[in-house]
């Protein structure tokens, strides 16, 4: 069971960071409750990672952590 969520975290990570890209949609009602869902956990890394880098990393971070959480589960 929590394995199931772990994935529909991940799926939810994998579509924010989808929708970053298409600007058409960054601003509908769904588009900014997954981007809430995503923050409440890259938030945090996001603060500890260059200000400066092109690409936002932090979710790569958080997918690689929740995997391994899966794995030692």
């Amino acid at each position: 069971m929590i394995r199931f969520f772990i994935d529909l975290y991940i799926l939810i990570l994998v579509v924010d960071v989808i929708l970053s890209y298409l600007p058409q949609v960054r601003e509908k009602e769904f588009a900014l409750k997954i981007k809430k869902l995503a923050d409440a956990t890259c938030g945090p890394i996001r603060k500890h990672l260059m200000k400066d880098a092109p690409f936002d990393f932090s979710a790569i971070i958080v997918i690689f952590i929740l995997n391994l959480l899966k794995v030692l589960w």
